[in-house]
């Protein structure tokens, strides 16, 4: 009788960490972003979620106006970037980040609230200047 007891206590606890492990493996995942709104300000997107569901609004020529709808965030990104460039992303709240490229290839400034306001990029380079769209 005592093999018995044992081999229904087995299965018994075998059964109740399966399912247990079943409903973890269920659990979804996160989908908070790391920051929000004027929360993003300053922040690097491709240091936080926000990078995750980002999609270009704005383009002209190498310049980009990347938007995250999660985060409410924009940022400009330079795809083709050369030393010595110059990129900023302002809104029409007075909110601006700039930065300067020292290496070639894409870079992006700091994200900028996107919240209730409008935003752009600009890009200045020794041979030429671009603005986006107004997002």
């Amino acid at each position: 009788m005592r093999s018995v007891t044992r081999k229904a206590a087995t299965i018994g606890a075998t059964l109740a960490l399966a399912m247990s492990g079943a409903l973890l493996a269920a659990a979804p995942a996160s989908a908070a972003t790391s920051c929000y709104a004027s929360g993003c300000n300053g922040l690097d997107p491709a240091a936080t979620t926000c990078a995750n569901d980002a999609i270009t609004v704005s383009q002209n020529g190498p310049l980009e106006l990347r938007y995250s709808p999660s985060c409410r965030a924009a940022w400009g990104r330079d795809i083709a970037g050369i030393p010595g460039d110059f990129l900023e992303v302002y809104n029409d709240a007075n909110g601006k980040y700039t930065t300067t490229w020292h290496s070639t290839g894409r870079f992006w400034t700091p994200m900028l609230n996107d919240k209730d306001v409008k935003s752009r990029a600009h890009l200045k380079s020794s041979n030429e200047e671009d603005w986006t769209d107004w997002y």
